[in-house]
């Protein structure tokens, strides 16, 4: 191992990290190993070795190899990072896990439940680390929306409206639920208190291309106390939107990530209804009443995700414990993607999301 020296808590210094998949994502994942201090890239895995060799420049010392076998047979490498479409993420990450690897798995982190839990049992059996590439819940923005959700500033939440619409490629494997839904999804189970814990799931997909699969889809995923989440995917928009309404009994947030000088807006206005009849069934004696407020936009400070990203997964290794977005996260987006798969194929209908696992609470 490359690791100067362990403590009671796990390694102290650099941990060396190996890529696999140097194609769509692994450049991202690559650039932000080689700047972090936690980590040191010591090999790139590609079944395009020159594409690798691309990737990493000219002058780079990080080996490069097509063997997976050879990468994992390596003492220098504590931890496999998986670029690599989603089919072959278990079994990328059960080999390495196998191996005794610290494994992390851009997102969705498997392309089934049943192939997940396998990746999270092994995980577990192995006492090793499996984290989940949610690279959107490392951003300021959604860190402070976290945030702001925990400290009760919004109160209890009523509804959350999410809209991931662009004029984007067409996926030769999956259906848009499954390409842009993980980061709406990734989001909500890391934003809302109990995680992403839906009471079912109900989908409706268009295909107005004839492409096999729906190319424009709609969630809806009733929550907790009468709350609702509702997400919207398109492959089709000519305009690119990306923004997230998150309402609660006391103030609403508006998360526009396409605006780079005010990101976020929180807003004193809503509706409140007293009732003044003693029963819950006597509405007609209730009186409404709208607040008009303020609205103020929190200071947010300016990282890469990806950075904070590859150092939680270099903190969750060396503290033994589960990170921000660990495999049980993934699991519980996995389980709402399927849900959604059974939704569509019966009309619509609302459907259940499975078992779910709490999420764990991270301190600091």
């Amino acid at each position: 191992m490359t690791v100067t020296g362990e403590t009671a808590s796990g390694p102290t210094g650099p941990l060396g990290v190996a890529v696999v998949g140097a194609g769509y994502w692994g450049p991202n994942l690559i650039r932000n190993f080689r700047s972090s201090t936690d980590w040191d890239l010591v090999a790139v895995c590609d079944l395009d070795e020159a594409r690798a060799r691309t990737v990493l420049g000219a002058r780079s010392g990080v080996s490069v190899t097509a063997s997976l076998d050879e990468l994992l047979a390596r003492d220098d490498v504590d931890a496999v990072a998986i670029a690599t479409p989603a089919r072959t993420h278990q079994g990328i990450a059960l080999r390495a896990l196998g191996a005794g690897k610290h494994v992390l798995v851009e997102k969705p982190l498997a392309d089934s439940v049943v192939n997940g839990e396998a990746m999270v049992e092994m995980a577990r059996r192995q006492g090793l680390s499996l984290m989940a590439d949610h690279t959107y819940c490392y951003t300021p923005a959604v860190l402070k929306i976290r945030e702001l959700v925990a400290s009760g500033e919004l109160g209890d939440i009523l509804f959350v409206d999410s809209v991931r619409i662009n004029l984007g490629l067409v996926q030769p494997d999956v259906d848009v639920f499954w390409d842009l839904a993980p980061h709406d999804l990734s989001i909500l189970d890391f934003v809302l208190p109990q995680g992403l814990r839906p009471l079912g799931v109900a989908a409706q997909g268009a295909d107005p291309l004839a492409a096999g699969k729906s190319c424009v889809g709609y969630l809806s995923l009733p929550l907790a106390r009468g709350a609702m989440a509702h997400v919207h995917v398109n492959w089709l928009s000519p305009t690119k939107i990306r923004q997230m309404v998150i309402s609660g009994t006391r103030r609403t947030l508006v998360w526009d990530d396409l605006n780079p000088q005010q990101r976020l807006s929180v807003y004193d206005r809503g509706v409140d209804l007293e009732h003044s009849s003693a029963t819950a069934a006597d509405r007609t004696a209730s009186t409404i009443s709208y607040r008009l407020g303020d609205t103020w936009a929190p200071a947010l400070p300016e990282h890469e995700a990806l950075g904070s990203m590859v150092t939680e997964f270099a903190d969750s290794i060396r503290e033994q414990r589960p990170s921000r977005t660990d495999g049980a996260a993934g699991l519980r987006v996995l389980r709402v993607l399927e849900a959604a798969a059974q939704s569509l194929g019966a009309s619509g209908a609302l459907v259940a999301a499975g078992p779910t696992q709490p999420r764990l609470e991270v301190v600091g």
